[in-house]
């Protein structure tokens, strides 16, 4: 190896070793987490439930099959919620399910392996199968579905999922008469998706622990030092915490930067996300965007830090004020106006009145969240203002399901000479009875580096 090519990798080395104390250590409450043989076995517990909600749903929504394709390398987000969720590394698996009257829900599991967990769960053989096609048919030829439903006609991604070869494929085999019978999914995946289990619920307050254990350490002085630190240092310490607790995140790790002095980058009406060469220094205000995968489940959480200047032990007024607007529209859209079987536009139309009323600069995306970050069901931001007398399924707010409550407001700070202060918050709940009630306690007071 040539020389200068050596001493570069042991100059990257000795980088990654001074990095790796700080950021790589494992915050105690990733001890929480299951280890992943117990994971599969809680979740594949999971699965008699989920397939008991399917046979109403089905019929809710007109479908008669429902055949998910799960391809090598490119799975179905469905797959591992609907079976086993262990690798499928076949050339093209499917799913099936039927409404078959009198007798009930049919599954079952055409794969290119046999797997003998399948057989706990679907019709399944533990022998040589039939060809793919062959079972296909025989399948569609004995059951004679009105209505054969797929991922296509979707407009989100885990609706849209089947791909052109796929469908063409399906389409040959199955021939004209059945192809004419293809319907999207969507509203099936849309109920099914947004809905969650009481059994889920223990392990979702379990990564959320871990999810604001590891955002309290990242805006802390364990990892950020004044003057010194930059956004790319927190963001790597990010990642390399979570791989010390084992888990991963479905997205990357964002950083907003906002300080007394200059102007307020925004980005399509947001604040923007800081460079990762900024230097977090005293007097700033620190946003974290963050979350982890655990257990077929996502998180999404925002909290927001202040870097204290020499001399203070306390933020500002002005930004206490500002984070008191936040928890404001926390409590008008959680406690107020969020009810089960109210549309989604309803309740953002309902706390954007109460802010104007108050005076408050509000904005409101929050989304569903549960087994993908951004989830299926109804979300309650600007959109759905603009639909808030429809009707139609999905934009009923469902019992028992998880929000992600993402949201900001905007407010002039005096000791920043009357600049303009976002403080964005994003926390997940759980819609009861009486609102949304969050797996964590919300942040009330800005973490304090020192």
């Amino acid at each position: 190896m040539a020389r200068p090519v050596l001493l570069s990798l042991l100059a990257l080395g000795v980088l990654a070793l001074r990095a790796a104390p700080a950021a790589a250590q494992r915050v105690p409450e990733a001890d929480l987490l299951l280890p992943w043989s117990q994971q599969l076995a809680a979740r594949e517990a999971w699965l008699p439930a989920r397939h008991a909600l399917l046979l109403p749903m089905m019929r809710e929504h007109g479908i008669a099959m429902w055949i998910v394709a799960n391809e090598e390398f490119h799975d179905d987000p469905a797959v591992h919620q609907i079976a086993p969720p262990r690798p499928y590394a076949g050339n093209r698996d499917w799913f099936v399910f039927i409404d078959a009257g009198a007798d009930g829900l049919k599954k079952h599991a055409i794969t290119g392996f046999t797997e003998e967990h399948l057989a706990r769960f679907f019709d399944a053989p533990t022998t040589e199968p039939l060809p793919p096609a062959q079972a296909l048919r025989a399948l569609v030829e004995r059951h004679r579905p009105a209505t054969i439903a797929l991922g296509i006609g979707g407009t989100r991604g885990h609706t849209r999922t089947l791909t052109h070869d796929s469908h063409r494929w399906l389409a040959e085999v199955l021939g004209p008469e059945w192809a004419a019978r293809f319907v999207p999914a969507a509203p099936l995946l849309d109920a099914l998706l947004d809905t969650r289990l009481p059994a889920e619920r223990p392990h979702y307050a379990v990564a959320m622990q871990v999810t604001e254990a590891i955002v309290r350490r990242a805006l802390s002085n364990a990892v950020i030092t004044p003057g010194l630190t930059t956004v790319g240092d927190v963001r790597r310490a990010l990642y390399d915490m979570l791989w010390a607790a084992g888990v991963r995140t479905w997205f990357q790790p964002d950083l907003r930067v906002q300080r007394a002095e200059g102007d307020v980058a925004t980005s399509r009406g947001f604040l923007a996300v800081a460079p990762e060469s900024t230097v977090i220094r005293r007097g700033d205000l620190v946003h974290i965007d963050f979350g982890i995968s655990y257990m077929g489940f996502d998180t999404d959480w925002q909290k927001m830090a202040y870097v204290l200047r020499e001399g203070e032990t306390d933020v500002p007024p002005g930004l206490r004020r500002a984070l008191a607007n936040t928890n404001a529209l926390q409590d008008a859209l959680t406690r107020r106006h969020a009810r089960p079987g109210r549309t989604a536009g309803e309740v953002f139309n309902a706390t954007m009145a109460e802010m104007r009323a108050a005076g408050i600069e509000a904005m409101i995306y929050s989304h569903p969240i549960g087994t993908q970050g951004h989830g299926l069901g109804p979300s309650i931001d600007f959109r759905s203002g603009l639909r808030s007398d429809s009707t139609r399924a999905g934009t009923r707010l469902r019992p028992g399901s998880y929000m992600s409550i993402e949201l900001n407001t905007s407010t002039p700070v005096p000791e920043w000479g009357g600049k303009a202060v976002f403080v964005m918050m994003e926390d997940i709940a759980e819609l009861t009875e009486t609102g949304y009630l969050f797996f964590r306690p919300r942040q009330e007071a800005f973490y304090l580096i020192r």
